[in-house]
């Protein structure tokens, strides 16, 4: 079971709704590259609130991520998309059922 995980809460700028939907989904390559990322979810919670899931096995593995290509080019787009600055929140994970 995987034990670390991220939480990113986004609010996209007004009109960059779109844009930050695009961003996300173009990022799975990128995600799928990391070989500490145990799973990655982009999601849409409203119209202009996003976010972003993941979990990893190790510290060094949620470590890499946050170095890595997809958070770099989060927080360089930032200033542009979003209405305030990504919401990072390490997270423990308790219990999960995958299929």
């Amino acid at each position: 079971m995987a034990k670390f995980g991220l939480w990113v809460a986004l609010e996209a700028k007004s009109e960059k709704e779109q844009e930050v939907d695009q961003f996300l989904r173009g990022a799975l390559p990128l995600v799928q590259q990391e070989a500490g990322t145990i799973s990655w979810f982009a999601i849409r919670l409203g119209p202009s609130k996003f976010g972003i899931f993941d979990t990893f096995n190790d510290e060094p593995g949620r470590k890499a991520h946050l170095s890595g290509k997809v958070a770099e080019a989060l927080f360089s787009k930032a200033d542009e998309l979003f209405s305030q600055p990504p919401k990072v929140e390490m997270v423990d994970l308790l219990a999960e059922n995958l299929v």
